[in-house]
């Protein structure tokens, strides 16, 4: 018995569309401390953690801030990232524009998208006093 084009068609997608959990995207747990400062132009710079698939990998990050900008902070985010399929996908530059104030302590929560299409979601506290209406980037590195 032989399938129609159209029938052999429909199987191929499905077997492509369900196939191996490793060709499909993962998330993972993140944990970041972010010191930021400035006057007009600003600058960032961080460390922190990711856990995935039971391995754990440090991060450093850094970025520049322009538009209004004044004061320092000190920001712990925790969440993670989605839309990785390997621990390198989370390296990347992550733009935003945003406002805030921090005066003592604040929340902060941030959804950030780099050029891999990793997808931050983060949230947590900031320590400080700060206040920022601006454009901003910030660069992730995987150390190895």
């Amino acid at each position: 018995m032989r399938l129609p084009s159209a029938a052999r068609a429909m199987l191929f997608l499905l077997a492509l569309l369900t196939g191996s959990s490793a060709a499909r995207a993962d998330e993972a747990a993140v944990t970041l401390v972010i010191f930021k400062g400035g006057w007009v132009f600003g600058g960032s710079i961080g460390k922190g953690v990711m856990t995935f698939h039971g391995q754990t990998y440090g991060l450093s990050a850094g970025g520049l801030d322009y538009g209004l900008v004044f004061g320092g902070s000190q920001t712990t985010l925790q969440g993670r990232v989605r839309n990785i399929k390997r621990a390198e996908d989370i390296a990347g530059v992550y733009a935003a524009a945003g406002m805030g104030v921090a005066l003592g302590a604040g929340v902060r929560g941030i959804v950030l998208t780099n050029q891999n299409g990793a997808i931050l979601e983060l949230g947590g506290k900031q320590l400080g006093l700060m206040a920022n209406l601006d454009l901003s980037g910030l660069a992730i590195t995987l150390k190895q």
